[in-house]
């Protein structure tokens, strides 16, 4: 696929992008309690280009994909929950996609910003999610971490270098046959979408073992102020 194909959101997060490996930000953590239940009410408030990259994660777990909703995301991102473990943006862009297809509705019935540092906002998030042809929903609480690309985290639009979604107290393991589950799981899913916004994303396959293809000025100092 050509530059010229390829949505100018994409291009300008690649040049703005610090290329750090999102494997090598993970925020492990060990919490006091399983309590994830979000109050609105006791929020942290954001400055506005963190109150919108909070937007867009909502509307992408409300299966809202949009192609700028998944440029919120670095190149060498990773994204990491119970069930998958996706580490490049091409992978989180078939996951993202895929979810209307495995749900036909998701609903958010409230979250909570519990932290916002330099690099790194956490939130208790509630989510509601409706299944084909079973009548039953389910509702679960989760710790979400979204750690900052560094290079953008000051930005009209901050990247996310890993996104850790955490359902209970304890933390994920990077190791054994769950863990290899997780890995394949993501990479099936972004070889079997065949959307052209998911082809999008090619470029950033692997984009964690080595450079992703700049274009333009080939710096990170991409204004990206005209895409909020």
């Amino acid at each position: 696929m050509s530059s010229d194909e390829i949505p100018q959101i994409i291009i300008d997060t690649r040049n703005a992008a610090s290329g750090i490996p999102g494997e090598s930000v993970e925020p492990r953590q060990t919490l006091p309690t399983e309590d994830m239940e979000p109050d609105p009410s006791k929020s942290i408030q954001l400055p506005p280009n963190r109150q919108k990259l909070v937007d867009d994660i909502i509307a992408l777990y409300s299966c809202q994909p949009t192609v700028e909703r998944v440029a919120r995301y670095a190149p060498a991102c990773v994204y990491d929950d119970q069930f998958v473990y996706a580490n490049d943006r091409y992978k989180m862009a078939g996951q993202w996609y895929g979810l209307p297809k495995l749900f036909p509705a998701s609903e958010n019935l409230g979250y909570e910003i519990v932290k916002n540092d330099d690099t790194l906002i956490q939130f208790k998030n509630k989510q509601r999610w409706s299944f084909h042809l079973i009548p039953k929903k389910a509702t679960i609480n989760a710790l979400v971490s979204l750690v900052l690309d560094p290079a953008t985290k000051d930005s009209d639009f901050p990247l996310v270098l890993y996104h850790k979604d955490q359902a209970n107290e304890k933390d994920y393991s990077h190791e054994g046959f769950g863990f290899s589950f997780k890995k394949k799981q993501a990479d099936l899913v972004s070889g079997l979408m065949s959307t052209k916004e998911v082809k999008y994303f090619k470029g950033d396959e692997n984009a964690a073992k080595e450079p992703v293809k700049k274009y333009g000025s080939g710096t990170n100092e991409a204004p990206l102020a005209t895409h909020v």
